[in-house]
């Protein structure tokens, strides 16, 4: 992470005594916020605290990943029923977020063309939404996979299959609990093989 430096003004031993003095004024319209930035240049921190609607609407756009996530965990939460138990809960937002038709596609192209798409969001949501719709675009690989080769029910390829989705719906809890922390907090969460992508977008 980028440090601060601080500008110390340097004294001179000069024989003649200044006759003005410098004084450093910031410019209209500048915020004073450290922003260091990733290769891409993509805003990477900021001493500014995003205000609450902004860290609430970046939350909701991690749920729409964390729901179609939920596909996966078949095999663990079946395995696992106290592990089933942590969602219990949101049950009833999942049956009724299901019930809608196509509440997938309209919720994705409603973060992409309302927020990502509008520069009149700040970068914190933009960048944050991008980054919840890249992942979720991710989680469409493993079901075509699975189309395409038809591993069916038994042998090799089915146990392959059944690994990959644990080892998704893993990364993809993890991702969503990593992410809802730290827009509780304000800060901006990073997701490993996702954060470029979605910084290219923005």
């Amino acid at each position: 992470m980028a440090s601060l430096a601080l500008l110390r003004p340097c004294i001179f031993h000069h024989t003649h005594k200044p006759s003005s003095t410098l004084t450093l004024k910031p410019k209209q319209g500048n915020s004073l916020s450290f922003s260091p930035k990733l290769k891409n240049g993509v805003v990477k921190a900021n001493l500014s605290t995003p205000a609450a609607p902004e860290r609430l609407i970046s939350i909701a756009a991690y749920t729409l990943p964390f729901f179609n996530s939920l596909q996966y965990g078949h095999s663990i939460l079946t395995q696992y029923p106290k592990f089933a138990l942590l969602f219990q809960p949101i049950i009833p937002f999942l049956s009724f977020y299901r019930s809608l038709p196509y509440a997938s596609f309209i919720a994705f192209f409603a973060f992409y063309l309302g927020i990502v798409r509008n520069p009149s969001f700040p970068e914190y949501v933009r960048f944050n939404s991008m980054q919840a719709l890249t992942l979720d675009v991710l989680l469409v690989l493993p079901v075509l996979f699975q189309k395409i080769f038809s591993p069916g029910r038994s042998g090799l390829g089915f146990q392959v299959m059944v690994w990959s989705h644990n080892v998704v719906f893993v990364f993809s809890i993890l991702c969503f609990v990593y992410s809802v922390l730290n827009c509780l907090f304000g800060r901006t969460p990073y997701l490993p093989f996702v954060a470029d992508a979605a910084a290219r977008q923005i």
